[in-house]
């Protein structure tokens, strides 16, 4: 029998990210998964050797790579869409478990268990869920970061939006973050060149 778990995944790169706004550079949910993977490790590396948290960097990770799995089958649903009442939402978080499940059944038999929290939530570490949705809200900022940056003011609500968020999650390791690494994304190539 066929299972097509990784062929799904794969198409994460034609969904578009942000179709609501004028962008400078095209943003795919693949690509948005990588920046999640590797601010998830970012975030968990600083909990764990700043801040001296018991957190997993390497599982935290497993779970970002999977946190927009089920964008495959719902697309990738703008944010003031989503939110824009709770019955939307609550209708929303819906059709994302019944995404999961037909995800998960995409996987085969043998590998289901472990693949079940990483895809549906079922069982998984609320810490770590915890570190990847700041991850994703910390993409969210650096995209706007980026764009604004760009000159395009098409994204300088969202950015303010998305920082008042970020601020009161209460983390240091996301106020760590963005002291240190975010006003790198404010700089061109060449002057990020003449730092080193």
């Amino acid at each position: 029998m066929s299972h097509h778990f990784l062929a799904y995944l794969y198409r994460l790169q034609n969904i578009e990210r942000w179709s609501l706004m004028r962008n400078t550079t095209s943003e795919n949910v693949a690509e948005h998964t990588y920046h999640v993977a590797l601010l998830t490790h970012v975030l968990c590396t600083a909990a764990r050797d700043v801040f001296g948290r018991d957190v997993d960097p390497d599982k935290a990770v497993s779970y970002a790579l999977f946190h927009d799995a089920t964008e495959v089958f719902t697309g990738d649903i703008p944010t003031p869409v989503k939110h824009h009442n709770p019955r939307i939402l609550s209708n929303f978080r819906e059709i994302e478990a019944i995404a999961a499940l037909r995800m998960l059944n995409t996987v085969p038999e043998e590998l289901q268990e472990r693949y079940r929290p990483l895809l549906t939530g079922a069982g998984a570490d609320p810490e770590l869920v915890r570190y990847v949705k700041a991850a994703d809200l910390l993409d969210a900022y650096l995209k706007c970061l980026s764009e604004t940056s760009a000159g395009n003011r098409e994204f300088a609500t969202a950015r303010r939006q998305s920082e008042e968020k970020l601020r009161q999650l209460g983390m240091p390791e996301v106020d760590w973050l963005l002291e240190r690494l975010a006003p790198s994304f404010e700089k061109t190539i060449d002057e990020l060149s003449e730092d080193e």
